[in-house]
C-alpha cells in the first residue's frame, strides 16, 4: 500500500522522495569514511613524533656503570609537550620489571612486543585517553648478572587534544564540502528532474488542448524513450476508437442511404393499400409491403452485420476448416434444394488448420454461400471448394450464374456495389462483409469467373497455422 501510494505522487515528487534520502545516506557514510580517514592521518603523523621521542630516549640508555641508566632529553619533552598541546609520559623498564624509570604505572603495551618494531595503541591513563607508543630492543650487556642481554622497553604517551583537533579539523572542512555539494547536487538534481519532465508536460498540454473529435495519433517526436511505449499504447488507443468512429460513421451514412427508398416505397405501399377497397388489391398490396419489409430487414441487418465486423475485435484461434465448411455446407442443402440447385462440397483429405475467428469466418462463408444460391438460377450447380495451396487455405465458391462482368470485377466488394447484368434484388453488402472480415483476419478475396468463363469465383485465402505470415 504504501508503494502504491509513492506511486500514486507525481514522478517529480517519486523521483525526490527516492533519490534524495539517498544522497543524505551517501553524505553519511561519507563523512564516516572521512572521519575515519582523519583519524588515521591524524594518527600517522603523530605517531612519528612519538617514534621520534621513543629514538631519542633510546638514544640515551646507557649500561656503561653496570646498571640502567637514562639521561632524560627534557628540552625534546618539552617541545613534544607543546606540539601535543597535552601531558607527555614515558616509562623506560627492563622486560622483567627489576628496573623500572618514569611513569611506572603506564598502560603494558596492547600486544607482545617484536624487537625493533615499535608498536601505537590506544588506552587510558588515570581515565584519560592516550596514545602509547612502545619499544623494545636488547641491551647491549646484561644487567644484575643475568647470563644473557635483557630487552629494554621504551613506552611514550601522550594526550589527544592534538590529535582530536586535527580530526576534528579535517572533519569540519569535509562537512562544509559535503554540504556544499548536497546543495549542489539538490539543485541539479531537481533541474534535471524539472527538464526530463518537460516534454510530458508537453504532451499533457497538447492531449488537453485537442478537440473531442480529434483522433489523430499523439507525435512522438521529443519524447523521451523511456515514454514512447506509453504514447505508442495511447496512440493503438486512439486508432481503434477512430476505426469504431468511423465505422459508426459508415453505419450511419450506409442506413440513412440505403433505408430512405424502402421506407419511403414502403409508406406508399401503404397508403396505396388504405385507400384501396378491393380485398384482392388490398392482399396484393400487402404481399408487396411484406416483401419490401422483408428485403428491409435483410438489409438492415446485413448493415448491423458488416459495422460489427469493422469495430470487432479479432481474437484469432485455430481454426480446423473441413468440419467448418462441411458443417455450413450441409446447412444450406435444405435452401439450395428448394431453388432447385445442386450444392457440393469438394475438400482435399487431411487437417486445414488456419488462425481465424470462427465467429467470423463462418459469416464471411454463409455470405458467399447466400450470394452464389441467391444468383444462381434453378438448374445449376454451385460448388464449394476446399484446399491448401503455398502455406495458405482456400476456400472457393463457385456458382455458373451470371456472374460480373469483367470490367466490374475491380469494384466487387465495395459496399453496395451490385453488377450491370444482376436483375435479383440485393443490398450489395455480401462482398463487402466477406471482404472486410477476410482483410481483418489477415486474408485476401479474390473475385474471378467461375469454371468456362461462367459464373463466378469466389475465393477467400487465409494463412494457414503456423506459418510466418499467419495472423
Amino acid at each position: 500500500m504504501r508503494l502504491a501510494a509513492l506511486h500514486a505522487l507525481s514522478l517529480r515528487r517519486t523521483l525526490l522522495l527516492v533519490l534524495f534520502p539517498g544522497l543524505l545516506l551517501g553524505t553519511v557514510a561519507e563523512l564516516w569514511a572521512t572521519w575515519r580517514t582523519a583519524v588515521d592521518a591524524a594518527n600517522a603523523a603523530y605517531d612519528r613524533s612519538l617514534l621520534g621521542a621513543i629514538k631519542a630516549m633510546d638514544a640515551n640508555i646507557s649500561t656503561d656503570s653496570g646498571g640502567l641508566g637514562v639521561e632524560l632529553p627534557y628540552r625534546m619533552l618539552e617541545f613534544f609537550e607543546l606540539t601535543a598541546s597535552g601531558r607527555v609520559y614515558y616509562r623506560v623498564a627492563t622486560e622483567d620489571g627489576l628496573v623500572e624509570i618514569g611513569n611506572a604505572d603506564l598502560p603494558a603495551p596492547a600486544r607482545q612486543l617484536a624487537t625493533g618494531k615499535p608498536q601505537f595503541s590506544d588506552a587510558a591513563y588515570f581515565d584519560v585517553p592516550v596514545r602509547v607508543g612502545s619499544y623494545a630492543r636488547v641491551l647491549d650487556r646484561a644487567l644484575g648478572g643475568a647470563p644473557v642481554p635483557q630487552r629494554v622497553v621504551i613506552q611514550v604517551a601522550e594526550t589527544l587534544e592534538s590529535r582530536q583537533a586535527f580530526t576534528r579539523t579535517l572533519l569540519l572542512q569535509s562537512v562544509a564540502r559535503d554540504l556544499l555539494l548536497v546543495l549542489a547536487a539538490t539543485g541539479l538534481l531537481v533541474g534535471a528532474v524539472a527538464w526530463a519532465l518537460r516534454p510530458l508536460a508537453r504532451l499533457r498540454n497538447e492531449v488537453q488542448a485537442r478537440s473531442a473529435s480529434d483522433l489523430t495519433p499523439v507525435s512522438p517526436v521529443g519524447i523521451p524513450s523511456d515514454v514512447r511505449p506509453l504514447v505508442e499504447a495511447i496512440n493503438h488507443h486512439v486508432a481503434r476508437n477512430r476505426q469504431q468512429a468511423e465505422a459508426r460513421r459508415r453505419f450511419v451514412d450506409d442506413a440513412s442511404h440505403q433505408l430512405r427508398t424502402p421506407l419511403t416505397t414502403l409508406a406508399t405501399q401503404v397508403g396505396f393499400a388504405l385507400r384501396e377497397t378491393d380485398p384482392a388489391e388490398q392482399r396484393a398490396a400487402l404481399v408487396a409491403v411484406k416483401l419490401q419489409l422483408d428485403e428491409a430487414v435483410r438489409q438492415t441487418n446485413q448493415m448491423l452485420v458488416l459495422a460489427r465486423t469493422d469495430s470487432a475485435e479479432i481474437r484469432p484461434e485455430p481454426v480446423e476448416l473441413t468440419p467448418l465448411v462441411a458443417d455450413l455446407t450441409r446447412q444450406w442443402w435444405s435452401e439450395a434444394r428448394a431453388r432447385g440447385i445442386d450444392l457440393g462440397l469438394e475438400a482435399d483429405a487431411g487437417p486445414i488448420t488456419v488462425q481465424a475467428q470462427p465467429a467470423l469466418l463462418r459469416e464471411a462463408v454463409s455470405n458467399l454461400l447466400h450470394n452464389a444460391i441467391r444468383y444462381t438460377p434453378p438448374g445449376g450447380h454451385v460448388t464449394v471448394l476446399l484446399a491448401r495451396l503455398d502455406g495458405h487455405a482456400r476456400i472457393a465458391v463457385v456458382d455458373d450464374g451470371p456472374g460480373i462482368p469483367a470490367a466490374e470485377l475491380a469494384r466487387a466488394g465495395e459496399r453496395f456495389f451490385r453488377g450491370s447484368n444482376v436483375s435479383v434484388p440485393g443490398t450489395g453488402l455480401g462482398l463487402a462483409i466477406v471482404r472486410s472480415i477476410v482483410e481483418r483476419l489477415g486474408g485476401a478475396l479474390h473475385l474471378g469467373p467461375g469454371a468456362g468463363g461462367r459464373g463466378l469465383r469466389a475465393a477467400v485465402e487465409l494463412p494457414l497455422s503456423g506459418t510466418t505470415d499467419s495472423v
